[in-house]
């Protein structure tokens, strides 16, 4: 199949402090396919809104969730691949010729591996695992592209789902096509690691992991993220 345009989703609640400059970065590492680049702002109180509009992206308005902004952001996006990325991530050089190639060549969906901005040994044992196909260790941190039909056919993010909605549409998507996995890395920052500790955040990261598939109720695992990992 044939595609050349990607619709670049980012969801978005106050982010001014570096919002902008990874709207530069993604405009400067394509080669010519990106089409646009939707920022979904789910009711910044900050200046995110202004410097997305200064940075030459769109902005589009929706209610807060991760889920439901990105799906707001596939439905005004007009390319026929749909590539989402968190506000903090940077992809690869030439990242939008690798995901045509993918997709041309038979793969529907993807990501690349993980990499952090911090050099510390249990970042970098997280992100080693990120070479290896297994869906449990997909996560929205790694980026997710997929052509805009086969999203539109899984149903899209579960906007019921306020934590592990990004590990639970790998499973739907792998039932309509094709997976594929870089060998390059996109760059995460590592500011939330550094604010509560590597090995605090990682711990309670499994755990809400663990809980999630071992079937403990979604407003259960949310109390938890906000207690633990949200301040």
């Amino acid at each position: 199949m044939s595609v050349n345009t990607i619709s670049i989703i980012i969801p978005v609640l106050n982010e001014e402090q570096q919002i902008g400059e990874i709207i530069k970065k993604l405009w400067n590492r394509q080669s010519g396919n990106v089409k646009e680049i939707l920022v979904v702002d789910g009711g910044s109180e900050d200046r995110t809104v202004e410097v997305v509009k200064s940075a030459g992206a769109t902005i589009v308005h929706s209610e807060r969730g991760r889920a439901k902004q990105m799906n707001s952001g596939a439905e005004k996006a007009n390319g026929e691949l749909l590539y989402f990325l968190h506000a903090d991530t940077v992809p690869p050089d030439y990242y939008d010729q690798e995901i045509i190639n993918a997709i041309e060549s038979g793969f529907d969906f993807g990501c690349f591996r993980l990499q952090f901005d911090w050099d510390q040994p249990l970042l970098n044992f997280y992100s080693w695992f990120t070479r290896f196909r297994y869906t449990g260790l997909r996560f929205g941190d790694q980026s997710l592209f997929v052509e805009k039909h086969v999203f539109e056919k899984s149903g899209g993010f579960d906007e019921s789902l306020i934590v592990m909605e990004d590990q639970e549409i790998y499973r739907r998507l792998h039932l309509q096509g094709e997976f594929y996995l870089s060998e390059q890395y996109v760059t995460t920052s590592a500011r939330k690691y550094k604010k509560t500790g590597a090995f605090k955040l990682q711990f309670f990261f499994t755990l809400i992991w663990l809980g999630y598939y071992g079937g403990i109720k979604q407003n259960t695992l949310v109390n938890f993220y906000k207690r633990f990992i949200l301040p």
